[in-house]
């Protein structure tokens, strides 16, 4: 498991350095982390690299790949260099699968800088890009050296990007705690203490991925809501109607609590609790009835599919989920229309 430290940024960041012994340094970013979150850390690093690639989920790709391999190739980094990944999910995932596959292997850690990564993406060591439309398509399961996360780097988010984020922290509560489900979501996100918060779902996310690190069972209730979100996320992905991850999981995560009713007699009450909580804190969340086709079948590539079933992650109670459900293809369709229905 990665060494996961919540604490000032410079404390953490400090002592991790002082400890690690590499002969390289790069510091991945993207435009926005290096404006509002490298100024945060600069004064604490040693001589490096620093590596700007564009923000943006359509750009988690081969190309953009390329360029990082090539600033490694050219400034002649070896085995025993080191990555600082500064950013949300996408530097992780990105600069991440590019340090694997540098020269078979360099270390990297994450330094998360949105909720989304602090409480999920950066945790759990799932790495990857996307391929021909799919999501994560091309990927390693590979833990970072180290984790350091502060809150504070949540000052420099957009509202948007911070509820985003708030869409992983509903979904452990779902999965794996009821109480804390309640509690996260009773104040939306007037929440005071995000230290707290972070910190729960990094246990519950640390706890499933120790039992089970590379998804040969229960880690797979980690994709509660991701079945049917990565679908519409990557289908609205190069649109005018682009939605953050955090708001096509929580689409997915209404959708698949349907789903766990139909399949399963999760019950009516807990339902429409689900639902009415989700369209509160996220109004503005939609999708068209012409695109339900386009959704599915993205979803045939989702990488939990066997025998070109629709596996799914769902849920027997609030706080309790299970995994490997094969879904009809109907089912998924009346799940978006019950949906759309609630958006009327």
């Amino acid at each position: 498991m990665s060494h996961i430290v919540i604490d000032h940024i410079e404390t953490s960041l400090k002592a991790v350095l002082k400890e690690t012994d590499f002969t390289q340094l790069a510091v991945l970013v993207d435009e926005n982390t290096h404006a509002n979150c490298y100024p945060l850390v600069q004064a604490f690093l040693p001589a490096h690299l620093l590596i700007q690639i564009t923000s943006g989920e359509e750009n988690k790709n081969l190309r953009t790949c390329e360029h990082i391999w090539e600033q490694f190739t050219t400034h002649n980094f070896d085995r025993k260099a080191l990555l600082i990944n500064l950013g949300g999910g996408v530097i992780g995932d990105m600069g991440g699968f590019c340090a694997v596959t540098y020269k078979r292997g360099i270390r990297f850690m994450n330094i998360p800088t949105t909720l989304l990564a602090a409480v999920d993406a950066n945790v759990g060591g799932k790495l990857g890009i996307d391929f021909m439309g799919f999501k994560n398509h091309l990927g390693f399961f590979q833990e970072p050296e180290s984790v350091l996360i502060d809150p504070v780097f949540l000052k420099t988010l957009a509202p948007r990007e911070l509820r985003s984020g708030f869409a992983e922290v509903i979904k452990h509560g779902l999965i794996a705690d009821a109480d804390y489900f309640e509690q996260t979501t009773a104040h939306g996100l007037n929440i005071e203490n995000w230290e707290a918060v972070i910190a729960h779902s990094v246990e519950i996310k640390n706890q499933v991925v120790k039992a089970d690190p590379k998804e040969a069972g229960l880690r797979k209730i980690l994709n509660f809501g991701h079945t049917i979100g990565h679908a519409i996320e990557s289908f609205y992905l190069n649109t005018d109607k682009k939605l953050l991850h955090g708001e096509a999981i929580a689409i997915g995560m209404i959708c698949e609590a349907y789903l766990s009713k139909k399949l399963l007699g999760f019950s009516d009450e807990n339902l429409m609790q689900i639902s009415n909580t989700i369209l509160e804190i996220y109004p503005e969340i939609n999708i068209a009835k012409e695109d339900f086709s386009g959704i599915i079948k993205l979803m045939y590539q989702d990488k939990k599919n066997l025998n070109n079933l629709l596996n799914h992650s769902l849920l027997m109670d609030i706080g309790k989920a299970t995994y490997d459900i094969a879904v009809d293809e109907k089912d998924v369709i009346d799940s978006l229309f019950y949906f759309t229905k609630l958006k009327q």
